[in-house]
C-alpha cells in the first residue's frame, strides 16, 4: 500500500458521501480517519462498507476516556476491524491507556494529548495546573510509559513531544490548514508543511479537502493531491 501522511477526516452523517471522497482521493491518501459522527450513526457494518471503496487502512478516533475495564472492552470489541490507530484520551491516566493496549496489541493505541480547539486559557478552565505545551509533553510522557504507540497533538506542541518521547512513537496532528485555509473550530494551527517540519508523523485533514466536493469530486482529488505534491516538494 502507498504511504501518505495525509489523513482524511471523513467528518460526515452520510455513507455514500464518504464512500465519494474515499474514491476521489485514494490516490493520494491511504489513511482515512472515522469519528464519532460516522461511527455513533453507521458502526461497523457502515465501516465495513466503506472499505469497499478503496484499498486504505482506518485510523477509528473514538477519544476513549472510561475506566481501565471499561477502555479494554471497548478496544476488545473493534479489534475484529482491525484499525491501524485508536485513540483515547491520555488524560484517562496510566492504567487506562495500559489496558487498552494490552487489549488491542495488534493496533497502534493512540494517545490524545490536548484538543487543537483549547486555547491556554481552556486549559486553564478545565484544571490542568500547565498551559498547552507542558501539559501535553507530560500526557505523551504517560501515555509511552503506559504502552501507546502513537499519540495526538497540536503541531505547536510537535518538536517538543518529538523531544521528550525520541521516535518511538509516531505523532499525528490535527490542526492543520493549508495557507489561507479556514480555521473553523481549531485554535492551534500549522500548514502541512510546518507541521512535517516540527516533527508529525502524520496529519489530519478535514475541511481543507472535503469542503472542495461542493465544488466536483474532482476538485477535491485535485486538492488532496496538490498538498501531499507540496509535502513532498
Amino acid at each position: 500500500m502507498k504511504k501518505s501522511p495525509i489523513i482524511l477526516a471523513l467528518d460526515t452523517k452520510d455513507l455514500e458521501t464518504a464512500k465519494s471522497w474515499i474514491s476521489a482521493t485514494n490516490s493520494s491518501i491511504s489513511i482515512y480517519k472515522i469519528g464519532l459522527e460516522f461511527f455513533l450513526k453507521f458502526g461497523a457494518a457502515g465501516l465495513t462498507q466503506l472499505r469497499n471503496a478503496g484499498d486504505f487502512e482506518v485510523f477509528l478516533d473514538l477519544k476513549l476516556h472510561d475506566i481501565p475495564n471499561t477502555v479494554a472492552g471497548a478496544v476488545a470489541s473493534v479489534r475484529d476491524l482491525a484499525p491501524k490507530f485508536l485513540t483515547v484520551h491520555a488524560s484517562g491516566g496510566a492504567q487506562m491507556i495500559r489496558a487498552a493496549a494490552e487489549s488491542g496489541p495488534s493496533i497502534s493505541i493512540t494517545a490524545v494529548t490536548i484538543l487543537t480547539s483549547l486555547t491556554d486559557e481552556n486549559v486553564r478552565d478545565i484544571g490542568f495546573a500547565r498551559n498547552s505545551q507542558e501539559s501535553a509533553i507530560n500526557l505523551a510522557k504517560l501515555a509511552k510509559t503506559s504502552g501507546a504507540k502513537s499519540i495526538v497533538c497540536s503541531p505547536f506542541e510537535a518538536t517538543a513531544i518529538r523531544d521528550a518521547v525520541g521516535n518511538e512513537l509516531e505523532i499525528i496532528t490535527p490542526g492543520v490548514r493549508p495557507v489561507g485555509g479556514d480555521l473553523g473550530d481549531q485554535k492551534r494551527v500549522m500548514t502541512p508543511e510546518q507541521a512535517i517540519q516540527a516533527g508529525a508523523n502524520y496529519l489530519v485533514i478535514g475541511r481543507p479537502i472535503t469542503d472542495l466536493a461542493k465544488d466536483s469530486l474532482a476538485a477535491m482529488t485535485q486538492g488532496a493531491a496538490k498538498i501531499l505534491e507540496n509535502l513532498n516538494s
